[in-house]
């Protein structure tokens, strides 16, 4: 359960929603019919160790309900408290997602990442709002809202989610405690507007960190997230606190180190184009590079290949990480295996 009531859901956003949230990518055993439990559980210790708050458990590859509670209890046992565990309501409808929302509540997430679904076809700006109000009425968890081109919305509106369609949300949803702002993406335009539109009442993250961490120096951005940060290593959330503490120069220092690492993960983001999906299985390639568990994908998933694990182990090397010593093969099979 959340340590925190329905209604004090923006309160507690405020005070306790400082760092940076990270994903978590599943994995599964060899013969791909379980979740492995010893690779999430690494993967959790792994997150603490690079010191980040918290932790988006993605839920969009290929798990069952089922499993995926399974994951997120193995997830909050590991973490006792160390980590903020983030549940993806990225499931195949709102009923499936209103059962799993119940559900990690009871387990022990403490916060929602709402997706929509790739069947859902709004018909108008009051569509959206209606299934992200039903939504957030069978939760008491704090929702973290995401405007983001992904979801096709921007035939009803340029910005997909119109400016006066989240201002009606925030002002009728108590607990939208967050925007991760990225209408108009590659453009800051979402996240300025946002910004200046609703940072008195929620927070506003932008998790694409290029853009982010350098805004942190112009803007109080507390929380980042949710993002593969994972390929940095611990930089991300080091460099985010060099900017909470008012270390621009220090920070920025850091942020021109991990620039090759940074540039080859923005060429990977084309991925996206034409697809409308993050890549989970490059995002986990990436994490392993930097010592999380790595292994085994069901279908459907996207395939990475030789030569761009090449790239991104080669950017690691250039920005002066660490980088795995075990061939690419052994990223198939993960740390863990079961």
């Amino acid at each position: 359960m959340a340590e925190y009531h329905k209604g004090e859901a923006r309160e507690w956003a405020r005070e306790q929603m400082r760092g940076v949230a990270n994903t978590i990518t599943p994995t599964f055993t060899q013969d791909l019919r379980n979740v492995n439990e010893r690779a999430a559980r690494f993967d959790v210790r792994k997150e603490i160790e690079f010191g980040f708050w918290g932790a988006l458990l993605v839920s969009e590859t290929a798990t069952t309900l089922d499993e995926y509670l399974c994951l997120m209890e193995w997830a909050v046992d590991e973490a006792k408290g160390r980590l903020r565990l983030i549940h993806h309501a990225s499931f195949n409808t709102l009923e499936e997602n209103i059962r799993a929302v119940e559900a990690v509540e009871r387990v022990g997430a403490e916060l929602v990442l709402l997706s929509y679904p790739p069947t859902f076809y709004p018909r108008s700006q009051d569509d959206i709002y209606e299934y992200t109000r039903t939504f957030c009425t069978h939760t008491n968890l704090g929702v973290i809202l995401f405007p983001v081109p992904l979801w096709g919305f921007e035939r009803l509106h340029p910005a997909g989610m119109e400016p006066q369609l989240v201002k009606r949300m925030v002002e009728t949803i108590p607990n939208i405690v967050c925007i991760k702002a990225e209408s108009g993406m590659p453009t800051i335009a979402g996240f300025v507007q946002a910004y200046k539109m609703f940072s008195h009442q929620v927070l506003i993250s932008l998790p694409l960190e290029h853009d982010a961490l350098p805004l942190s120096g112009l803007v109080p951005i507390p929380f980042m997230g949710t993002s593969n940060y994972e390929y940095f290593g611990p930089m991300i959330p080091r460099i985010h606190a060099l900017m909470q503490k008012g270390d621009f120069n220090g920070a920025m220092e850091l942020y021109w180190q991990i620039h090759p690492a940074r540039m080859a993960n923005l060429a990977g983001f084309g991925s996206i184009s034409g697809s409308n999906l993050i890549h989970r299985m490059m995002w986990k390639y990436q994490g392993w590079l930097s010592g999380f568990n790595g292994g085994p994908l069901r279908q459907p998933t996207m395939r990475i290949a030789p030569q761009q694990m090449a790239a991104f182990r080669q950017a690691l090397a250039r920005s002066g990480l660490d980088v795995a010593k075990e061939p690419d093969a052994d990223f198939f099979v993960g740390r863990n295996p079961e």
